[in-house]
């Protein structure tokens, strides 16, 4: 089991470019945290701040991007 414990703590580390030191000691216990604060940690993205835009094809959110920035 801490085999498989490590193994994740060390992709964790990997991907949100975190000290594996502090992945180990945030994963030991539970760890709350809120959406700008995991943005910052390295664990999302990106936070939803309109969640009928999120629920928009792709194809139609690039195209209304672009007209955003040609200014339609």
């Amino acid at each position: 089991m801490l085999h498989h414990k490590a193994n994740l703590n060390g992709y964790l580390a990997y991907h949100t470019s975190q000290n594996l030191d502090r992945t180990n000691q945030d994963t030991d216990r539970d760890f709350f945290m809120s959406a700008k604060e995991a943005k910052e940690y390295g664990i999302i993205d990106g936070i939803i701040m309109n969640p009928l835009k999120a629920l928009q094809p792709l194809a139609a959110m690039a195209e209304s991007e672009a007209k955003v920035d040609s200014g339609v």
